[in-house]
């Protein structure tokens, strides 16, 4: 099998991009460890802080997204697509991978596009259960598409040939994280032996979930569970303002807290997660097999997080609630009712791990190999 020396990786804009391609990138580096990485992104996406942080080098180049509408904007978005392709596809050259990667967004465009007409070997990956705009674009021109949900695999037409399930490489990452069983107290000071339940609206918080879960507090406060509010660091001084009292003082079974930087871990000593559908998250909760209560954003490109949460409602391991029907008094009624029958948690439980994808690594690595020249 030829080895790999040299990949380059692209993702940008969202969490739900960058994660997946850094863990492909550390999958080729288990097995080639002599491995030169250069990752592309764009200046403006959370890549450009993220990927530095793990130690990968950067390169940059500006591109933004075409609009629904008739736009000015628009007329930009083709001369940054026309510039930026060039630019990416000197980077490529220069660099010569023998493998070009992408995981979605719009900076993977010029970058797979480019490596494609070099005749450099490429894999995207799509992560979520509608294909989104670039890597459907990409889709005639890249040598294999990995995907996470067998939905989606409609959405790519006359390619589906190239198409392979590998699930998303995140979820291995998660089942190597060593357990702690008594970080809900070191973390939170809260009982490790009571049923918790943790509400969040992703790294950055979701209003809509939070004003629930605040109107719901009183209740949670009253329950015989525990209750783990993280409002998103943005929200979290309005948030504590609002309910004009120090609950983490005061109670000994609701916490509100700004931010999770270990989620992972404290997935684990987790019951019941509320929170939003992105690919990520899902990838996490099935892994571990977490039973959840699903709330999509209706602000994603073709609402594909609802699409997300169909996939795992359909399987009976969670339950949705759309943002328009969001209230306190039917979020503490669901929660409420799935912590009080544990036996229905336990079925929950059982069907998304059943979903989960342990060996996505090991599968995307297969693909990455079959396509090397």
């Amino acid at each position: 099998m030829k080895s790999i020396k040299r990949v380059v990786v692209s993702g940008g804009g969202t969490g739900g991009h960058i994660y997946p391609a850094i863990s492909i990138y550390q999958a080729i580096k288990e097995k080639n460890p002599d491995v030169e990485v250069l990752y592309i992104g764009t200046e403006k996406g959370l890549e450009a802080e993220i990927v530095p942080k793990a130690g990968i080098p950067f390169r940059s180049i500006e591109i933004q997204g075409l609009k629904r509408s008739l736009s000015v904007d628009n007329i930009r978005s083709l001369y940054l697509m026309a510039t930026s392709s060039i630019k990416a596809g000197r980077i490529v050259r220069d660099f010569k991978p023998d493998v070009v990667i992408g995981t979605g967004g719009y900076v993977c465009a010029p970058v797979l596009w480019g490596a494609s007409i070099a005749k450099i070997p490429t894999f995207i990956h799509e992560q979520n259960s509608v294909a989104g705009v670039t890597n459907k674009f990409l889709a005639r021109s890249v040598d294999k598409i990995g995907i996470c949900f067998e939905d989606v695999r409609r959405d790519f037409g006359a390619n589906a040939d190239k198409v392979v399930y590998t699930g998303n490489p995140r979820a291995q990452e998660i089942l190597e994280v060593p357990e702690n069983p008594d970080i809900l107290r070191e973390q939170f000071d809260l009982d490790p032996e009571k049923p918790t339940v943790l509400v969040f609206g992703g790294s950055r918080g979701a209003p809509a979930i939070n004003k629930a879960a605040v109107d719901a507090v009183d209740s949670f406060v009253e329950s015989n569970y525990q209750v783990i509010i993280a409002t998103g660091t943005i929200h979290y001084e309005e948030i504590v303002e609002g309910i004009g009292r120090d609950l983490n003082a005061e109670t000994d079974n609701v916490r509100i807290v700004p931010y999770i930087d270990n989620m992972p871990q404290v997935f684990q000593a987790i019951d019941l997660v509320v929170s939003r559908s992105g690919a990520t998250t899902l990838t996490e909760l099935t892994a571990l097999g977490l039973p959840s209560i699903l709330i999509p954003s209706p602000y994603v490109t073709n609402n594909h997080q609802e699409a997300n949460a169909r996939s795992l409602v359909d399987n009976e391991a969670a339950i949705m609630i759309r943002e328009n029907e969001l209230n306190g008094g039917l979020l503490f009624r669901m929660v409420n009712d799935l912590i009080g029958n544990p036996s229905r948690l336990m079925v929950m439980a059982e069907k998304a791990k059943e979903l989960g994808t342990p060996n996505a690594k090991d599968d995307i690595m297969k693909v990455i190999e079959s396509i090397l020249k």
